[in-house]
């Protein structure tokens, strides 16, 4: 018994089971978290390691290229990337996706283990961090405060991290630009020497007298008490009546040489709201938490908590990820429904039924209820990325009910009980149902397979309609067939009005429609030779037209965020570095009204942590982060309002370079369309010289903004540099010499200071006025040995240099990167013109130049899309042929695919899109799209065949009957795509590429199914045609077996 047949006769049973699927369906529902994309691990972790105190060259040859060269035997290693700044090195070690990240992590720590022995004495310990989308912050709050500001860190500690770090979900909370307390022991060196004493010494005192030591235990009669030595420093005033030593039968305390303070850090950073000065609070939340669950929390909690805090401490919502992931998901319920409307609206037109519609209406719920089975098994989240997967799905899913229900309607308005016409109408259409699912499948299943980022993104494309699509079909042959046998009935001929009726109204209109095809392709399979030279015109002009494109990765949506780094002249201090603030502060005030907040970051802030692989700092540089009203909100996009900006930039002398991110930032885009050009090379100099006249050479060119270049410009430095043959004279080393600097101007490292459960640093150096000259550092005292003292002046020389603040490196080889943002030129055509601009130069043979960004992204995705455009060619062809029992079918029928293209290029064309990674993946999809409703037409060309009509006769009398269900699947495919290719809402640029790809190519291949399909058709079949005839009529009597009935 088939399965159409059994839900037939046991309707009961049936329909239990699809209320099964939907309770649990709706479960899963409730059930599964809300993020913007799916969770991302990107392969690759970086290795942080500080030094504080060295150079970019010190740390490339003492910290990265150590660590480079035990990572280098880590297996599944792609690239390794690295920069050297001032104090820090980043090494990236990036893999082939679907790496074993735990594993790789093992791996790498057991080559650091090893690497950190070789390390330089005073570097901390290699941390290790992964990437992952989950990683980013979701939100960001900024404050502000005046008399409360010295005790802010503290705090809102207390008070707001501590509570917030209780919320189910949160991952971390951290402070930026808090002015953290300090304990200052500034020495005067001359009071310091008057009494013979060194900053070693003092240290040493302040470490042997700032602990608590256990002493034993002590028995006293039936008890054991344990004893220990309490010598902390209970409080930051203890320090200055601590005893350094005895001079001459006086004692000396610390205040005797050196002033306490308990005060907040030298301030080389600076965080400002709005121009007032602040801080910023980030929260990350755990992996697979809900997003929009943990920023509601968060939210909610918070006004309770400023309540507790000082009057003048402001908190305000600086960035809410929540706020564009709930509107780009309501932008895409919206077209849901739209979608569903429209496609009720299309099934009740052709078919003149409300029952009809309904039972056809219900094959969507259960549908998509069931892909929500499988995201909640599978761990994954509602998204931009899924959702889009059901709004791509919600036009097909109805697609196989239509035709199954369309074939029963027929079989009811000829005189057949619903009973028996759900099961014989069922039983004529069910195998080319399932072969045309079939279709889809070989095209969406291998979008799994995709490797890169885009694979990441597009695997739960391919898994959802894969899901919804194949449930589509179960119900269409079970659930569609039940329904009909117990709702359609046979339509009255009687109407109150029956100018009004339907057969008298639309009816009229869809048999005109009708009759026009039929002659219309009576027309076209008696001039063949036109269909054909007309349809290759066609094709090649659209080919021709495809080289006027232009080409970007992914298409960037307008998310309301400007992020700006602007760089100054290296080596500039920090109240300088603001004087150029404020004046970019004003312009954004006055210049930019539509702008809601902005942040200012000035200087180096050394408690940024993880924040620090993402933000370039320093002295000289201001980092913005400005949010804009909504889109809706305001005339000028994101990018109009980004260049505005960079215009204003390119005016100010002081800038040495600057970078203009649109959607950048703080809670910015993942993906951007730039081009890079990656110069390698050893040469400081020469590889800078080609830089500078590369970037000189690209300025020309109309639509190359933002160019940046990697390699900050030389700093000034200051080296000492001993005269060997003195110091060893004096009994010194290059390493006590060091080490007295250091300790002057920096200070020994020294135990901390405990309050209430927190630990803050005690900073031991010179007072400022006695370390801020040159004379000062020359000034130094050494003492050897014999405790002789010798001014450093005496056994060394401070001299000036120029050493670059950061050294960048490339599979361990040094690399200078330009960036380039294209304006208004498509990202294929600007790297076309550097690349002639590139082959215009004069490159030494030890340097070497390649292109990358997301031009190499595009490359590879471009690859791997043709890859799978092959793949569901094969896979599509595989069906067909074993469907039909025949090698000529699908190639008759693939005829279709070829035009699908067509109309993509000729709807970006039209729309003036730029082609990219989003419309090519519309473009594969088409395959599986397209060939269905020329499949629907095939099977029944053969199956009229079957039943005795000559070739053109079963060509005619098939497409006139399959051409209203074939108008029904295309126009509900389009109509369901519709809502997402006009939706203008949040995130609406990402997918609307896909909308117009698949609404251009199935336009245009449904005018070629129904027209060419039937040409080919017959051009294929007509010897065959012959054959059969030949060898079937009766020369004696001049009759043929296969005359028409």
């Amino acid at each position: 018994m088939s399965i159409y047949g059994t839900a037939v006769r046991r309707p009961i049973t049936t329909i239990m089971i699809f209320i099964g699927v939907m309770v649990l369906g709706v479960y899963s529902l409730t059930k599964l978290p809300i993020d913007f994309y799916p969770d991302i691990d990107f392969p690759a972790i970086s290795v942080l390691t500080i030094y504080s105190g060295a150079s970019a060259a010190d740390i490339e040859i003492n910290v990265t290229d150590i660590i480079e060269d035990n990572l280098n035997t880590v297996s599944n290693l792609k690239e390794i990337t690295s920069v050297s700044r001032d104090n820090m090195s980043v090494v990236i070690c990036e893999f082939e996706w679907g790496t074993n990240l735990d594993e790789a992590s093992n791996e790498i720590r057991d080559a650091i283990s090893f690497a950190e022995q070789l390390l330089p004495e005073g570097a901390d310990a290699p941390a290790l961090f992964k990437f992952s989308s989950s990683a980013m912050p979701i939100l960001f709050y900024t404050v502000t405060a005046e008399e409360s500001y010295p005790a802010i860190e503290q705090i809102l500690e207390e008070k707001v991290i501590n509570p917030l770090n209780r919320i189910e979900g949160i991952g971390s909370v951290g402070i930026i630009g808090a002015p953290g307390r300090e304990i200052q022991v500034d020495i005067d060196p001359r009071k310091m020497e008057s009494y013979n004493l060194t900053v070693e010494q003092i240290a040493a005192v302040l470490n042997a007298e700032n602990l608590n030591l256990p002493a034993g235990n002590l028995e006293m009669g039936m008890m054991d008490y344990p004893l220990r030595v309490q010598g902390e420093f209970s409080d930051s005033h203890m320090l200055n009546d601590i005893v350094l030593a005895s001079f001459n039968g006086q004692t000396i305390y610390l205040k005797d040489v050196a002033t306490v303070k308990d005060t907040i850090r030298d301030i080389s950073f600076d965080e400002r709201i709005d121009g007032k000065t602040g801080l910023r609070i980030i929260i990350q939340k755990q992996s697979g938490a809900n997003t929009v669950q943990v920023a509601r929390d968060v939210n909610k909690m918070m006004p309770q908590l400023i309540k507790t805090l000082p009057e003048d401490i402001t908190i305000t919502a600086f960035m809410d990820a929540s706020e564009t992931i709930v509107a780009s998901i309501n932008n895409l319920t919206k077209t849901l429904m739209f979608a569903g409307i429209f496609v009720i609206l299309v099934v009740l037109f052709f078919l003149g039924r409300w029952r009809a519609t309904f039972i056809i209406i219900l094959t969507i719920p259960i549908s998509l209820i069931v892909a929500f089975i499988y995201l909640y098994i599978s761990g994954s989240t509602i998204n931009i990325i899924s959702l889009s997967s059901l709004s791509i799905a919600i036009g097909m899913v109805v697609d196989d009910a239509i035709v199954v229900l369309e074939n029963i309607t027929k079989h009811v308005e000829r005189g057949s009980r619903p009973r028996e016409a759900a099961i014989y109408a069922t039983n004529e259409v069910w195998l080319a149902v399932i072969v045309t699912t079939l279709t889809v499948v070989a095209v969406f299943l291998p979008l799994t397979l995709i490797g890169g980022m885009t694979g990441e993104l597009f695997r739960p494309l391919g898994f959802v309609v894969t899901i919804t699509v194949v449930t589509s079909t179960i119900t269409a042959i079970t659930l569609t067939p039940m329904l009909a046998s117990q709702l359609l009935k046979l339509r009255s001929k009687t109407s109150r009005n029956p100018r009004l009726s339907y057969d008298r109204t639309i009816g009229r209109i869809l048999d005109r429609m009708d009759g026009f095809y039929e002659r219309s392709l009576r027309f076209s399979l008696r001039n063949r030779g036109i269909i054909i030279i007309v349809s290759l015109l066609i094709f090649l002009g659209s080919i021709a037209l495809a080289s006027r494109m232009g080409f970007e990765f992914m298409p960037e949506s307008d998310q309301a965020r400007i992020g700006a780094s602007v760089e100054l002249q290296t080596g500039l201090r920090v109240d300088e570095t603001l004087k150029v603030a404020r004046k970019i502060d004003r312009f954004i005030e006055e210049q930019i009204p539509e702008t809601d907040m902005y942040n200012t970051s000035a200087g180096a802030d050394d408690q940024g942590g993880i924040m620090s692989l993402f933000m370039e700092s320093g002295s000289n540089r201001i980092n913005y982060n400005i949010s804009l009203v909504s889109k809706d909100e305001r005339d000028r996009t994101v990018w109009e309002l980004s260049n505005l900006l960079m215009e204003y930039l390119e005016t100010i002398p002081e800038i040495v370079n600057y970078d203009v991110m649109p959607n950048g930032g703080m809670g910015g885009g993942m993906m951007g369309n730039n081009v890079a050009i990656e110069i390698y090379g050893y040469d400081f100099d020469i590889t800078s010289d080609i830089a500078r006249a590369l970037v000189d050479s690209i300025s020309t060119i109309e639509g190359a903004t933002n160019i940046t270049v990697s390699r900050d410009p030389e700093k000034p430095m200051l080296q000492i540099v001993p005269d060997r043959e003195k110091i060893a004279m004096h009994g010194l080393n290059t390493y006590t010499v060091a080490n007295a600097v250091r300790n002057r101007v920096t200070g020994p490292y020294l135990s901390s200071y405990r309050e209430e459960g927190e630990e803050y640093d005690i900073v031991l150096r010179f007072v400022e006025e006695e370390r801020d000259e040159i004379s000062d550092i020359q000034n130094i005292a050494l003492f050897n040995r014999n405790n002789e003292l010798i001014r450093l002046r005496e056994v060394a020389r401070v001299e000036e240099y120029l050493s670059p603040p950061n050294i960048e490196h490339a599979n361990r080889e040094r690399v200078l990167t330009i960036s380039v943002t294209p304006y208004k030129i498509p990202l294929n055509k600007l790297a076309e013109q550097i690349q002639g601009k590139i082959n215009h130069m004069d490159i030494p043979p030890e340097v070497y130049l390649e292109m990358g960004g997301a031009v190499e992204d595009l490359a590879d995705s471009m690859m791997d899309l043709t890859l799978l455009l092959v793949l569901s060619l094969v896979l599509t062809y595989l069906v067909m042929a074993s469907q039909f029992e025949s090698m000529k079918m699908p190639f008759i029928i693939m005829f279709s695919i070829p035009f699908a293209f067509s109309g993509v290029i000729l709807a970006h064309l039209v729309t003036g899109l730029t082609m990219s990674v989003i419309s090519m993946v519309g473009g594969v999809m088409l395959i599986g799209i397209v060939v269905k409703n020329a499949i629907v037409l095939v099977d029944y060309i053969n199956l009229m065949r079957e039943r005795g009509y000559k070739l053109k006769e079963a060509i005619v009398l098939s497409g006139r009957s399959r051409l209203r269900p074939v108008l029904m699947t295309t126009f509900t495919t389009l109509l369901g795509m519709l809502p997402l290719a006009m939706s203008r809402g949040e995130g609406a640029e990402i997918w609307s590429p896909m909308g117009i790809s698949v609404i251009g190519g199935l336009i245009f291949s449904s005018l070629v199914t129904m027209i060419l399909v039937p040409v080919m058709y017959q051009i294929f079949l007509r010897k065959e045609e012959k054959r059969k005839i030949v060898a079937k009529y009766d020369f004696l009597n001049g009759k043929s077996e296969t005359d028409e009935p």
